[in-house]
């Protein structure tokens, strides 16, 4: 995707971009060690550069999303700063109960 593409796609499933992003200490660390092993890497030629301009821009917000055998979004999860991830057990469950509610067996 390019461009107005990927903006447009983002903004469908209101996951957006802003300068908090990167304002959590929680996502310093990670980031800053991305940064670190993606710069070696291009130093050491097994990488490009990024491209200069990134869909959906560089401040995207992180969205995770339940999808539904039938294709539909079940639940939404959309994170306040840059490494905010849905928790596992939530998002477990949230897959046992749609498992449920479709009326098939929980698996084992």
């Amino acid at each position: 995707m390019r461009g107005g593409k990927a903006s447009g796609r983002y903004a469908e499933f209101g996951v957006e971009s802003a300068s908090r992003a990167l304002l959590s200490p929680r996502a310093w660390g990670p980031v800053s060690g991305a940064v670190f092993r993606g710069g070696w890497d291009v130093v050491r030629g097994r990488e490009r550069l990024p491209a200069a301009d990134q869909p959906g821009g560089r401040l995207g917000l992180p969205a995770g999303f339940l999808i539904g055998a039938d294709g539909r979004v079940l639940a939404a999860e959309y994170g306040e700063q840059a490494y905010d991830q849905w928790p596992v057990d939530e998002l477990l469950h949230l897959a046992s109960s749609h498992r449920h509610a479709a009326g098939r067996p929980p698996e084992r």
